[in-house]
């Protein structure tokens, strides 16, 4: 119901239903007689109703028959009114009814981790079909020997080691060495971040530019060194094409993929050795890229046998890979 109808110019104004003639009526009750009218010309007069909506209203006596509708016109109404409640993908059948798409809450659920999963394994493809991609892995624990403290750079379309250095102590000659060189290697470049999982803050790229101990890594951008992002929309990350592409979540009504907890199989390393884990990770990418890495058994498109179903045709991927730095 509109918020109001304004009156129309020129013609008499009723305020009350009481005041309007017997032989004015709307097209609603022209279509409530028997047997049903319309309106056989323009509208004569209006009646105010709900105190801001006005109803046109015909004269009885101009009134012509309301075509009906043919029996099988009223068959194929009542099919398609029946198949409002049955999913086009189960079948099941809802008592009220679908809606838009004509798919059950289960089979839209479904239906969202395939899609998510289909937009993982398309953004893996542009990666590894981009030579301008590459994955950056860090590592500068403070806490360890200064030997164990990397950086390493792996071209994803090849994965080619591109660069591997100690990150070097934090105001150290050797970081703002590590720094300048990460700037040139990475400028115009699609940066993939390693897993934002498993912890700890310090793998993140954005870490090389804090002092030790400073507290969690925030997100957003450095607008020196664009490549240093972390939990934002400026670089992927391994682990988030993966979850979408493993299709895990940890609540049976979720539609966000997630990380399995600790102790779970995760198919990348993490080790002293960044240039071994990058080109992990890389390899990961691939296997995606090629379908040929495994998905969760339980993954909600698999578990009802009704296959992927009728995905949108957005093939969108913001949510996964952001935009380029």
């Amino acid at each position: 119901m509109p918020g109001s109808v304004p009156a129309i110019e020129g013609l008499p104004r009723y305020t009350t239903w009481g005041a309007v003639p017997a032989e004015l009526l709307t097209k609603t009750q022209l279509a409530q007689q028997d047997p049903p009218l319309k309106p056989g010309g323009n509208p004569v007069g209006q009646v105010l109703y709900h105190g801001n909506c006005y109803a046109p209203l015909y004269p009885l006596g101009e009134a012509v028959p309301k075509r009906g509708a043919t029996p099988a016109q009223r068959a194929a109404l009542d099919r398609a009114r029946e198949l409002q409640h049955q999913c086009r993908r189960c079948g099941a059948h809802e008592r009220n009814p679908l809606g838009k798409g004509r798919f059950c809450d289960p089979c839209r659920y479904a239906m969202t981790m395939w899609e998510q999963h289909d937009q993982a394994q398309a953004l893996a493809r542009e990666l590894v079909a981009d030579p301008a991609a590459v994955l950056l892995v860090v590592d500068v624990e403070p806490d360890l020997l200064p030997e164990t403290q990397g950086v390493a750079v792996v071209a994803v379309h090849d994965r080619h080691l591109l660069y591997a250095a100690p990150a070097g102590e934090h105001g150290s000659p050797e970081r703002c060495a590590v720094l300048d060189r990460l700037d040139s290697l990475l400028a115009d470049r699609r940066v993939v971040e390693e897993p934002d999982h498993m912890g700890p803050s310090r793998r993140y790229p954005q870490a090389l530019l804090l002092l030790p101990n400073s507290g969690p890594v925030v997100s957003g951008r450095d607008p020196l060194h664009p490549w240093a992002a972390h939990a934002s929309s400026a670089n992927a990350s391994v682990a988030r094409v993966w979850a979408s592409w493993y299709g895990f979540t940890d609540h049976p009504s979720s539609t966000h993929p997630c990380i399995p907890e600790y102790g779970a199989a995760i198919p990348w390393t993490r080790s002293l050795d960044v240039a071994a884990d990058a080109q992990s990770m890389v390899g990961l990418l691939h296997r995606i890229a090629d379908g040929t890495e495994p998905v969760w058994e339980r993954a909600a498109w698999t578990m009802d046998g009704y296959g992927v179903g009728e995905p949108g045709p957005a093939r969108g991927r913001a949510a996964l890979s952001g935009g380029r730095n």
